[in-house]
């Protein structure tokens, strides 16, 4: 009997061993000041080490650590230029899981527990890593989904031929993006809107043509985007058909 469990926990433990360490990756996300660096970098800007120390209200010795286990990790990229180097989340996949957990955390009941000015701005646009993501992000890809833009199967999304059509008919190049190597479309869940709004280089395109029509502005200094009135106006009128 004893040589039966002992073998089961074998496997078992085998098992566990050759599987993703999961266990890893969310030692270096939950550590609250490795959380902060990471969330500054959702806003797809690359960051000096001094410029996430104050992200993370830490020294500039301290950031180094953190950022070497990060990028040791495999969720950081750094970049020289120059005489700086700067740091880089390693791709999309990193913002949608610390986009996911986001909304974990929300469902849990694990919120701030003082709020800052700019969280209702944060929910309704800002940035996820390149695309659009809060209620504007969301109310963007349920459309294009309740218009036949895009179909989904499960967490799969495509572009339909209307899809395609409506993206051109927009000024943005699709023959571009279908030749490049990272997805079009991808489904990103949203932590404040516990849906789904549009990634891949599709999410991207769409919100670098929205600052380019005037429609919306990012902030400098955070993850918020800004539509102003006759932003909104066109935007609602795009999704209208």
């Amino acid at each position: 009997m004893v040589q039966i469990a002992w073998r089961r926990w074998f496997d078992y433990d085998r098992t566990m061993k050759d599987g993703p360490d999961i266990a890893y990756i969310a030692s270096l996300i939950g550590d609250p000041v490795r959380a902060n660096m990471l969330t500054a970098l959702m806003a797809g800007k690359a960051l000096t080490a001094s410029e996430l120390a104050h992200e993370a209200g830490i020294t500039l010795q301290t950031a180094s650590s953190h950022l070497g286990k990060l990028e040791q990790g495999g969720l950081l990229i750094p970049r020289k230029q120059g005489r700086h180097k700067y740091f880089s989340l390693t791709s999309g996949e990193v913002a949608a899981t610390l986009e996911a957990l986001m909304g974990l955390a929300a469902s849990a009941g694990h919120l701030r527990t003082r709020p800052g000015p700019k969280d209702a701005a944060l929910r309704e646009a800002r940035v996820c890593y390149n695309h659009l993501a809060g209620e504007m992000g969301t109310r963007l890809f349920d459309a294009m989904v309740g218009r036949g833009l895009l179909v989904t199967e499960g967490e799969d999304v495509e572009l339909s031929a209307a899809g395609a059509a409506f993206v051109k008919d927009f000024g943005i190049d699709l023959d571009a993006l279908t030749a490049r190597r990272a997805p079009v479309c991808k489904q990103c869940l949203d932590w404040s809107e516990r849906r789904s709004h549009l990634a891949g280089s599709l999410g991207r395109a769409l919100l670098d043509r929205f600052e380019a029509l005037g429609w919306a502005k990012r902030d400098g200094k955070s993850r918020v985007v800004t539509f102003g009135p006759k932003g909104r106006d066109e935007f609602s009128r795009l999704l209208a058909g």
